[in-house]
């Protein structure tokens, strides 16, 4: 009996459909089932280039760079005002695996900000922090909070110069008092000054010097002191 060869079974039709289906390169604009939007680039069917997601709960808005369906990159997150709902940015900086990382700046209710350095979402590594009462924090941070060397300006010019931790106040420092016209030079510990000096420092410019200056301390023989040491 002779072989009878029957013909190749047509491939299936969804594997056609599966391939139109696929985004890759190309911008397209795409609606998630609970309403979120996202227009923009895409690579095996993942966001990956240049794009726009829009969250439809919270109205939120992301602009920037994506790689394999996460904010990876330079990009902006805004969110709408309660009130006047016009979009106030929260965020704007690098971006890896859809949390902040590098260099960017974060607005916070109340007028503050911080401009620095983020690693996994926190504040880490060198940043500037601007308080609602008028402080600055310009130094090191470490898992959201300063930690390091940095320094602290309040309002009134006063200011700390030294070592923080878990976002106070720890090792050695300065605090200059320059509404006084004095400076105390110590060691700190979880924010209280634990030993130190206290001297006058610009007291004469100060514009409200304490009633009475810090007297100096001096040896009243301090050549006879060195010869006994000797």
């Amino acid at each position: 009996m002779p072989l009878v060869r029957f013909p190749a079974p047509a491939e299936p039709l969804w594997h056609e459909w599966d391939r139109k289906a696929q985004k890759s390169g190309l911008r397209h604009t795409v609606y998630a089932v609970n309403g979120d939007q996202y227009t923009g680039e895409w690579r095996d069917n993942l966001k990956h280039g240049k794009g726009t997601q829009i969250w439809k709960r919270t109205g939120a808005i992301y602009k920037g760079d994506w790689k394999f369906g996460k904010r990876d990159g330079y990009g902006s997150y805004s969110v709408p005002d309660p009130v006047t709902k016009e979009y106030k940015k929260v965020y704007t900086g690098w971006w890896k695996k859809n949390k902040k990382c590098g260099y960017g700046t974060t607005f916070y209710p109340g007028g503050e900000y911080y401009e620095g350095e983020w690693s996994g979402g926190q504040r880490s590594g060198w940043g500037r922090m601007y308080y609602g009462d008028g402080s600055i924090y310009e130094g090191q941070w470490l898992q959201d909070r300063p930690c390091g060397q940095g320094m602290l300006r309040l309002s009134n010019e006063n200011r700390y110069e030294g070592g923080w931790k878990e976002g106070k106040k720890h090792g050695p420092g300065k605090f200059f008092y320059l509404d006084t016209g004095q400076l105390f030079e110590g060691v700190w510990a979880a924010d209280i000054p634990k030993y130190g000096t206290m001297i006058d420092f610009g007291r004469d410019e100060a514009p409200t010097p304490t009633q009475y200056p810090i007297p100096k301390i001096e040896l009243a023989d301090p050549d006879g002191v060195l010869e006994e040491a000797q």
